[in-house]
């Protein structure tokens, strides 16, 4: 028989088994579909060679009037500012003590130093600046105290413990001297409380930090013992950011300088007027230009002060033009407004000329409308929601967002996504870490995708992507945890964190994962025969490969290569047997392969496990099969 070409529908598709599916492509990872053909993704490379502390959860780049671009990183225990090479440490204080009021206690042999303020309000991993502190008289001297310490225990209300380092970071350890306190001049700067890394879903014994409370008591579910996430936005040249469920800071880019001042309350700016303490999400509106908290604490019954206390269906905007006026007044455009359907907000985005809003169970549109009124907020939808604060996103095709059973797209109307892919995504979804999804668009490859923990891990591990453009899916295995789409940066970037020590990647660059091989790359097609009734096996005898190479890789044999994969099985319940494995070089002509079976399955993959692989990207054609009828059994 003549040979025979494969070309695969485009998309893979889990929905249909991989028999039903005879025509597509059925697995992938690290691989997209452009033009209908699947290519290697972009790679990524390190947007700085300095590292921050622990997982981003949030990412919003900007420019100043000057032109300088700046890039707003929220992280579980930080807010910084990458400009340039460098991460400035803007993370705000909760509090600041009198002289004298913390003190200090060293233990002979050992570098745990115990601290006592009384009251410090402090958690585990909370960071605190001492400043002030006198020699205890051996090893801990005063430049030892006198820096940075993360909080390693909290015994107490009143004490906690540090490790002594130096100024290079290395542990230092206590001698028979060390027995003064500090003195009475030691000042501790408090930054604001961290959060946890994971989603709680429950109070109770175990859902806080390990060690802290007594036993049996219960934890409350505060900001402190919660998945810390950010909101950022700017207001003209200055950032608003806010961790979710606690304060909202500002940062003047024009009166504060990098490295030096940190972020401060929004109630603390000049001008300040009842602006709320405590918030859900903060953003800014379009165009109109009022800042919008979701989810903010409410006015008291006097309307003289703020509760304090968060209200998860109530939103606060301030007056047009002006972040810093919060109260209601016949002469501004301040206000408020509490919604009703659902039982708190999840997520807001600002889209094309209005605000989407939604809370667990429903879609709200806020747009500007003027006085008296201001906003107009309509209920779009009852019973679609948001399956957590980051799994939407804005596109050129409208917003795109993941509720707890579906993918759905807004343009004016809610239209729910056809997906080739669902059944595979939620039934591996781990639904109680579906707070750490982040959704992220790619525009330059017309994409929209949810970075998701699958359900074996509370760590981010997979991805789906849906090309809205071409309407097919993919899927992969990545661990990415904020993404930002190229804009005032000319490539996308994103954060990935591994023992509490994380980077930001610029993607689409190059073809290799951080200079290093990008692994395990590869599309598997769905089960293939040569007989519509599917009861005559198949013999295949030749591979002829139909593959693009592109990048700096090697060219020729022993350079740019992928790995051609023949499976085979009799039925659709047996298990795949892998028959012949095959190497394709951009010189390859055929491969020879001795396959015999009822239903085949191609796979194309790579390892660029060597330096002639690396910068090596590719892309499949049509692929053809030397293919005939071999009998009945």
């Amino acid at each position: 028989m003549p040979l025979q070409k494969f070309l695969f529908k485009p998309g893979i598709n889990k929905e249909a088994t991989a028999y039903a599916n005879e025509g597509g492509w059925f697995d992938s990872n690290l691989v997209r579909f452009r033009k209908g053909l699947p290519e290697k993704i972009g790679g990524w490379a390190k947007a700085s060679s300095d590292s921050f502390k622990s997982s981003g959860r949030s990412l919003h780049a900007w420019v100043d009037l000057e032109g300088s671009k700046y890039l707003g990183l929220g992280t579980t225990w930080k807010n910084y500012i990458l400009q340039g090479n460098s991460y400035y440490d803007i993370t705000p204080l909760r509090s600041t003590t009198s002289a004298g009021d913390v003190t200090f206690a060293a233990t002979n042999g050992s570098s745990t130093i115990t601290v006592t303020d009384s009251s410090h309000g402090a958690v585990m991993n909370d960071f605190v600046t001492f400043s002030g502190a006198a020699t205890l008289g051996g090893l801990i001297t005063a430049a030892v105290l006198n820096q940075e310490y993360q909080i390693v225990t909290v015994p107490n209300a009143n004490t906690y413990t540090i490790t002594a380092k130096d100024t290079d970071g290395a542990e230092v350890t206590a001698n028979s001297s060390d027995s003064g306190n500090g003195g009475g001049s030691v000042v501790g700067a408090y930054q604001i409380n961290v959060g946890l890394d994971v989603y709680v879903p429950s109070t109770g014994w175990g859902s806080d930090y390990w060690g802290s409370g007594t036993w049996g008591s219960v934890a409350a579910l505060e900001a402190t013992n919660q998945l810390r996430l950010w909101s950022q936005d700017n207001f003209g040249e200055d950032l608003l950011f806010n961790a979710r469920g606690a304060g909202i800071y500002y940062w003047d880019t024009s009166a504060k300088t990098l490295g030096t001042d940190r972020g401060v309350a929004l109630s603390a700016i000049s001008g300040a007027n009842l602006a709320p303490t405590k918030a859900l999400q903060v953003l800014v509106s379009d165009i109109d230009r009022h800042v919008i908290c979701l989810g903010a604490d409410p006015l008291n019954d006097g309307e003289t002060a703020r509760t304090g206390s968060i209200d998860p269906m109530f939103i606060a905007w301030s007056d047009q033009e002006d972040a810093a006026e919060w109260e209601p007044k016949s002469t501004n455009t301040a206000g408020s407004f509490r919604l009703s359907a659902g039982s708190s907000i999840v997520g807001g985005v600002r889209a094309r000329q209005e605000t989407l809003i939604w809370t667990d169970t429903s879609l709200y549109s806020m747009t500007f409308v003027g006085q008296p009124f201001t906003f107009s907020l309509n209920l779009v939808n009852e019973g679609v929601g948001l399956v957590g604060p980051n799994a939407m996103v804005n596109t050129p095709k409208g917003v795109f967002w993941m509720d707890k059973k579906g993918f759905y797209n807004y343009s004016g109307q809610i239209q729910q996504l056809p997906c080739t892919v669902d059944e595979y995504v939620f039934t591996d979804l781990n639904q109680t870490q579906s707070y750490q999804i982040f959704g992220f668009v790619n525009k330059a490859f017309n994409e929209v995708g949810w970075f998701y923990c699958s359900n074996d891990t509370t760590v981010i591990d997979r991805y789906v992507v849906f090309n809205y453009e071409e309407q097919v899916w993919s899927i992969g295995k990545l661990s990415r945890t904020s993404w930002i789409d190229e804009g005032v940066f000319s490539n996308p970037k994103a954060t990935y964190s591994s023992s509490n020590t994380g980077y930001c990647y610029n993607h689409e660059t190059g073809h290799d994962a951080d200079e290093t091989a990008m692994t395990d790359v590869y599309i598997e097609s769905s089960d293939f025969d040569i007989d519509p009734a599917g009861e005559d096996f198949q013999h295949i005898s030749r591979i002829i490969p139909d593959v693009k190479f592109n990048g700096n890789g090697s060219v020729g044999t022993g350079g740019q290569q992928v790995d051609i994969v023949l499976k085979k099985r009799d039925f659709p319940g047996e298990s795949l047997t892998t028959v012949v494995t095959g190497t394709c070089y951009s010189n390859t002509s055929k491969i020879d392969t001795r396959l015999r079976g009822r239903q085949a399955v191609i796979r194309v993959q790579s390892n660029d496990d060597d330096t002639a692989k690396l910068g090596m990207g590719f892309r499949l054609g049509a692929t053809r099969l030397d293919i005939k009828p071999d009998g009945k059994r």
